[in-house]
């Protein structure tokens, strides 16, 4: 089951960057396997960053420190995946809805999900 959930937040993720995609200007996915592929670099990006610096820098962690490293993650994400363009605006912008939708839609960080 555990893995079927991954999958399921993988796709979902998938989902929200394609919404993101069509609602940020300066943002653009060129399709599902795009933001597929887009979803499984920034975990692994924002799992790095994690690591690395402590949970309150990771796009999980919350408040600015948070935000601004997951727009990095973002940006930074376009250079890996093929058919992503982001510009700097673009990946500021796609943190906040992304944010925003993470308050409709939670999902759950790796600490919790490691619980």
């Amino acid at each position: 089951m555990r893995f079927l959930g991954h999958v399921v937040r993988f796709i979902v993720s998938a989902l929200v960057l394609l919404v993101v995609g069509w609602i940020v200007p300066n943002f653009s996915v060129g399709g599902f396997w795009s933001a597929l592929m887009l979803a499984l670099v920034i975990a692994l990006l924002g799992w790095i960053a994690e690591g690395i610096f402590g949970r309150k820098t990771t796009p999980f962690g919350r408040g600015i420190v948070g935000f601004l490293v997951s727009a990095l993650v973002i940006w930074l994400a376009q250079f890996i995946v093929a058919g992503v363009s982001v510009s700097i605006i673009g990946a500021l912008l796609a943190a906040l809805v992304i944010g925003i939708i993470d308050l409709f839609l939670p999902v759950s960080t790796p600490f919790e999900a490691g619980k």
